[in-house]
């Protein structure tokens, strides 16, 4: 008998997902536990493993289609019987219910990752050697799959996640590479150019044509409902403070190098004003507060939500117990719940229990931003960029001078019903204070 496709349950709260991608088409050949489709639900946007290897024999529920959780989506012919039984597309799978467009424009990206993949006429190997356990904890099943379609050993590959840890862009980087070598000129022996050791640069999604109308994503329409609640519900005030991050650029800079070849995780600045709000979040507990009608909510912990900016959306996966954690833990931590948030693997646990927020519009160049509270937590604090700017310094003396320093805008965005303005800038004014004058070990 086929094997059962089902849509999971992703947490107990949940009660429908939406596929928003097939990965196999029928006929294809499926491993057990190698990502099968995607899903999109209102708390996660996960990859799903198939659960049996053989053939998929049938989708019965296209992209873009919501059911309820336990619905089964397709079936996979086990391989005795897939060799007998012709692979079959229902009346709602993809390529009967996608626009001819937009299945064309799948095909013609499908034809152009091809031809990346294999500019030469040299046939690349079926299945890559068997990863030994040392790789399978390094990599996840969606680079392993690509690693066997390509003929990859993935010891050849350098992760740059976490412990070495190797991700889907590790993996397309190196095939670009070799792409590149396979396609220049040049004899054997002769190393590749320089430019070929740049990631390869993404290519976009092709934008919608002026005057289309385009159905919004799951994701954007949960956002959508989470932004109007929040407004409608939040006593929405910002206060904005100016910090001179000298001292923590250059510690950065002095020490980043050292840090990832012993911890095997890049130093970034998150882990500074985490810990910097974690600190203030003790001293001033009622910003780590929810209300829950007319009472007040302490929370025993600090769950630090961090904000993800993500190709198709936003996410906020949560750093459980923060203030338990060293500064070392909490570089982990968030190195993590980014990856993994970019990867589609987080859990519905993963983004659920926060009491505080950090955003970090600043990646992007903004100077702050004036972020919109995560409910039900009562604040967040938003990370502007980091810019050098002429500021008076005042010496030991009292004698001032200007100077060239790093400077960076955090804004706090608390619920007035709550908090008051006060207690706000006593906080932020600790923040400020916490990374002008930072003498916490880092590892």
């Amino acid at each position: 008998m086929p094997t059962d496709i089902v849509m999971p349950q992703m947490g107990e709260s949940i009660v429908e997902g939406t596929i928003t991608k097939w990965l196999k088409k029928p006929g294809d050949k499926v491993q057990r536990d190698e990502p099968l489709f995607e899903i999109s639900t209102d708390k996660v946007d996960a990859e799903i493993p198939a659960p049996a290897s053989g053939i998929l024999r049938e989708i019965k529920v296209s992209e873009g289609t919501t059911v309820q959780v336990n619905t089964v989506v397709g079936t996979i012919a086990v391989d005795g019987e897939a060799a007998s039984a012709p692979a079959k597309t229902s009346a709602s799978a993809p390529a009967a219910g996608k626009p001819a467009v937009e299945k064309a424009t799948t095909e013609k990206k499908e034809d152009k990752r091809e031809a990346v993949a294999a500019p030469s006429a040299a046939p690349i190997p079926a299945q890559a050697q068997e990863s030994d356990e040392e790789e399978e904890a390094r990599s996840s099943p969606l680079v392993r799959k690509i690693a066997r379609e390509h003929g990859i050993n993935l010891s050849q590959i350098s992760g740059t996640g976490l412990g070495g840890r190797i991700s889907k862009q590790d993996i397309m980087s190196f095939i670009e590479r070799q792409s590149s070598a396979l396609s220049s000129p040049a004899p054997p022996s002769s190393q590749p150019p320089a430019a070929a050791a740049a990631p390869p640069r993404p290519v976009p999604a092709p934008a919608p044509y002026p005057g289309d109308l385009v159905p919004m994503t799951n994701m954007r329409k949960i956002i959508a409902q989470r932004m109007i609640e929040s407004r409608r519900t939040s006593a929405h005030v910002h206060c904005m403070y100016e910090v001179d991050f000298t001292r923590i650029v250059n510690l950065r800079a002095k020490q980043k190098n050292g840090f990832e070849q012993r911890h095997g995780v890049r130093l970034t600045f998150m882990p500074f004003f985490v810990r910097a709000a974690i600190i203030a979040l003790q001293q001033w507990p009622i910003i780590n507060a929810s209300l829950e009608g007319d009472s007040v909510r302490y929370h025993r912990q600090i769950n630090v939500g961090i904000a993800v900016a993500l190709d198709w959306g936003l996410i906020v996966p949560v750093l459980k117990n923060a203030g338990d954690l060293n500064f070392l833990g909490l570089q982990r931590g968030i190195t993590d719940l980014g990856e993994r948030a970019r990867n589609k693997k987080l859990k519905p646990e993963d983004v659920e229990g926060s009491t505080f927020t950090v955003t970090n519009p600043g990646q992007f160049g903004a100077v702050f931003g004036l972020p919109i509270i995560n409910q039900p937590n009562s604040a967040i604090m938003g990370v502007g960029g980091i810019t050098k700017q002429p500021l008076v310094v005042t010496d030991k003396e009292g004698n001032d001078s200007i100077a060239i320093r790093s400077v960076v805008h955090l804004t706090l965005g608390y619920d007035h019903r709550l908090i008051d303005g006060a207690i706000a800038d006593q906080f932020m004014a600790f923040v400020k204070k916490t990374l002008e004058n930072w003498n916490e070990e880092i590892g």
